[in-house]
């Protein structure tokens, strides 16, 4: 088997550098969604971690990698909102700039959030090639580096830590279960389960509408993300160069799941759960219970991606 990108001793020394600067987040469970899906889920709830989501993990593990020269210029990425606001904040740490790309029709609570941390933005069409574009211009204006949201190892290596205090707090794991949009979560969890669990295996959740890393996954090549209709804006994105060979070995399965089950599970996990989740995070609990036989008698770890949606615009 081909050497993983990740190696075991990347993300012990990420959960280092993150320790002590952001939460380790709680496990909940639920009686009420065990019943409905047949399985017992753990859910990783990311949506009480610092800036709202699992993205501050990468973006704190990047951002303390690097040195105060290159640091000097600030950080620069294109992001819906999760990584933006993760990035901003984590540059900040450091008493630096981040200078984010954000597609117009991002949601203005991440827009906000990426501006109360500081995070100065420029806005883009909502398609990845206008998001590239849009960062060259301002890496090249800036001197800023770049940190990928996804498809860089900093970011992957932090975003797995997550998956690792899941199976340190449940280690009898069957399954880890996590959305996919750029892979990074994905790969970091696939690549913690290969190194710190001897049972569990990776499957991934992704919306219907936005199905690339599915097709990519069935068809063994890569296809991109192209004008993605779906409310889970956090995964309207195409894997990368290193997230998608990650998740084509170490990934079990991808499962679907519609936009009225994304709806329905999110607003299941509100109603039962009583706490707030944003469509992305549903995605996982939309797809068990829309397709339930591989999860049925098992034990399964969800992660909650993050929770940051806007209150005045709810889906239902």
């Amino acid at each position: 088997m081909k050497e993983p990108e990740i190696t075991a001793t990347d993300i012990l020394d990420a959960l280092k550098r993150i320790q002590g600067i952001l939460h380790r987040t709680p496990v909940m469970q639920c009686i009420t969604l065990d019943k409905m899906s047949g399985a017992t889920l753990y859910f990783k709830c990311e949506n009480f971690q610092k800036a709202g989501a699992f993205k501050a993990r990468g973006a704190v593990n990047a951002v303390m990698c690097l040195t105060e020269d290159k640091l000097a210029k600030g950080v620069a990425t294109h992001s819906s909102g999760n990584h933006a606001a993760a990035l901003a904040m984590a540059a900040g740490f450091r008493g630096t700039e981040a200078h984010i790309v954000m597609p117009e029709n991002s949601s203005r609570v991440k827009v906000a959030a990426v501006r109360n941390y500081g995070g100065n933005i420029t806005f883009c069409e909502s398609n990845l090639a206008s998001r590239e574009e849009t960062l060259l211009k301002v890496l090249e204006k800036t001197g800023a580096v770049e940190i990928h949201p996804y498809n860089n190892a900093r970011i992957i290596q932090g975003q797995a830590t997550a998956a690792y205090e899941l199976l340190e707090d449940i280690p009898e794991l069957d399954i880890l279960l996590a959305p996919v949009g750029g892979g990074g979560l994905l790969s970091g969890t696939a690549m913690a389960v290969h190194h710190f669990s001897q049972k569990a295996i990776v499957m991934a959740a992704e919306p219907e509408m936005a199905s690339d890393a599915y097709q990519s996954f069935q068809q063994k090549r890569f296809i991109e993300s192209v004008d993605p209709q779906t409310i889970a804006d956090g995964l309207r994105t195409s894997l990368g160069s290193i997230t998608y060979p990650i998740i084509s070995q170490y990934v079990n399965s991808i499962h679907l799941a519609t936009e009225t089950g994304i709806i329905n599970a999110m607003r299941l996990i509100w109603e039962r759960m009583k706490i707030i989740v944003e469509p992305s995070s549903a995605v996982t609990l939309a797809a068990i219970l829309e397709n339930p036989v591989p999860f049925h008698g098992k034990k399964v770890g969800i992660i909650i991606s993050g929770g940051n949606v806007d209150l005045s615009s709810l889906p239902w």
